[in-house]
């Protein structure tokens, strides 16, 4: 099987609700913005699509409908991880067969396993698809992370284990994977304000916040720097992080939301408990950013 590229601009959509019911029309104009705005792919039901407050039922039709809605302009990375490895087997597999081009696993979390329970983990997802698996390493949410070792053992052993989404906050981490794969594992940033550093040491993109909002801008700045012109994508990188900084005032996908709502993208603020809507004083906040933003 022939991995499609996974680089450039991804974005981890957000899950708009109304009512507390998934919104799909607001869904397929959020992917239609996304498509527009020259993003180079789309994360249904991560984290920022709010997964853990979505039943098994609602991901799955949050995954099937963004792959419809997508008709195949650009790839669809299912996020299938849960801290239980059948259930992350079981997302994986109706992914696959949904028709997703990927495959966002993210590191077991609360269980806390070894990291040989955290390369079972994976070797068992890697097993149930031949589609690419990201590997999501965010220790500040999981409490563990995704050890160099392990993905060099999953990467001699599956060919589809080829991405990392690194979410740690460290450029040395970047440093590490790369000193022991170089280019046989592609790292996407995690983090919308280290997009630039972690691209400075070899990542090839982002999974991205803020690109909900700019797709088109962060495209921009992210295009720049794969270019190799790091003057551009300074100068990018300067404009947006005020907007980078500001939508992680308060828990993911919170500020965001808010972000699209004033936009006009998706018609509600509303995210899921334990969740809740933004402070006066922080929303103030970000209604200033984005204003100098013309937004």
């Amino acid at each position: 099987m022939k991995l499609p590229s996974l680089t450039g601009t991804i974005t981890a959509l957000v899950t708009p609700f109304r009512n507390q019911k998934v919104d799909f029309g607001d869904l397929k104009k959020l992917v239609d913005h996304q498509v527009k705005g020259g993003a180079n792919g789309l994360v249904p039901v991560g984290t920022t699509g709010e997964s853990p407050t979505l039943d098994h039922a609602e991901h799955m039709e949050v995954i099937r409908a963004t792959i419809d809605y997508a008709r195949g302009r650009i790839p669809v990375i299912a996020g299938t991880g849960s801290n239980s490895t059948a259930e992350a087997i079981e997302l994986t597999r109706l992914s696959d067969t949904a028709g997703a081009d990927a495959m966002l696993v993210v590191a077991p979390y609360y269980n806390k396993p070894s990291q040989e329970g955290v390369y079972r983990h994976f070797a068992a997802l890697a097993e149930t698809t031949g589609k690419p698996i990201i590997l999501y390493s965010i220790p500040g949410r999981c409490g563990i992370e995704i050890g160099v070792p392990v993905i060099e053992r999953l990467r001699a052993k599956y060919p589809n284990v080829c991405y990392i989404k690194e979410a740690g906050g460290s450029v040395d981490r970047v440093d590490q994977i790369r000193q022991a794969l170089g280019d046989d594992m592609t790292i996407l940033s995690g983090d919308d304000s280290l997009t630039l550093p972690f691209m400075a040491l070899g990542a090839k993109g982002v999974i991205s916040v803020a690109s909900n909002l700019l797709p088109r801008e962060v495209s921009r700045m992210v295009s720049a720097a794969l270019n190799h012109d790091f003057v551009a994508a300074r100068k990018q990188h300067a404009k947006l992080y005020p907007l980078f900084k500001t939508l992680f005032i308060e828990p993911n996908p919170v500020p965001v939301k808010v972000a699209l709502a004033r936009a006009g993208i998706i018609g509600s603020e509303e995210v899921r408990p334990p969740l809740c809507e933004m402070s006066d004083s922080n929303r103030a906040s970000l209604l200033k950013v984005l204003g100098a933003l013309g937004k």
